[in-house]
């Protein structure tokens, strides 16, 4: 009697982008366009000056996305 295989646990299925994890009517999506708008620059957010060594900065765009939602989701 054969025994009974299961499927292959070596497989891998990556997604295309990103937004593929996030469903449509995630509140991180409104997140994403509000700080989309902000001007940055106006609120005093400058360009950051690269040092030689170290890793490069994140993007305040980014750091702000965070910082919003973190505060939402507590």
């Amino acid at each position: 009697m054969p025994y009974i295989t299961g499927d292959c646990r070596f497989q891998l299925e990556m997604a295309q982008c990103l937004d593929d994890y996030v469903g449509k009517d995630n509140p991180v999506r409104v997140i994403d366009v509000f700080v989309d708008t902000l001007d940055l620059n106006t609120l005093g957010f400058q360009k950051a000056t690269l040092a030689k060594t170290g890793r490069p900065p994140f993007h305040p765009g980014d750091l702000i996305r965070l910082y919003i939602y973190g505060y939402t989701n507590g």
